[in-house]
């Protein structure tokens, strides 16, 4: 999946930079190929890379819950006592 991302990736920027070549000669195509690159950085290229990065994370660790605001005061207070001594 990682290689696919980065191999994705270049591609799209290769693109951009052949759209943005292009364009001086014939607009029309030029703005088609960046066009073409854009879209396919955020329907594909981009839910590929937020997949990749949350497949094995559990989303309730980020969820503000009663027991995770508590976790977070223990270790306010407990940098707090670190600060004083």
């Amino acid at each position: 999946m990682k290689n696919i991302i980065i191999i994705l990736f270049i591609s799209v920027l290769i693109s951009l930079g052949i759209g943005f070549y292009i364009k001086a000669e014939d607009e029309a195509t030029g703005n088609l190929i960046i066009g073409l690159a854009l879209i396919t950085a955020f329907f594909i290229l981009m839910p590929l890379f937020i997949y990749h990065r949350w497949k094995d994370r559990n989303v309730k660790d980020y969820m503000l819950t009663k027991e995770n605001i508590l976790k977070m005061r223990e270790y306010q207070n407990e940098k707090k006592k670190e600060k004083k001594s």
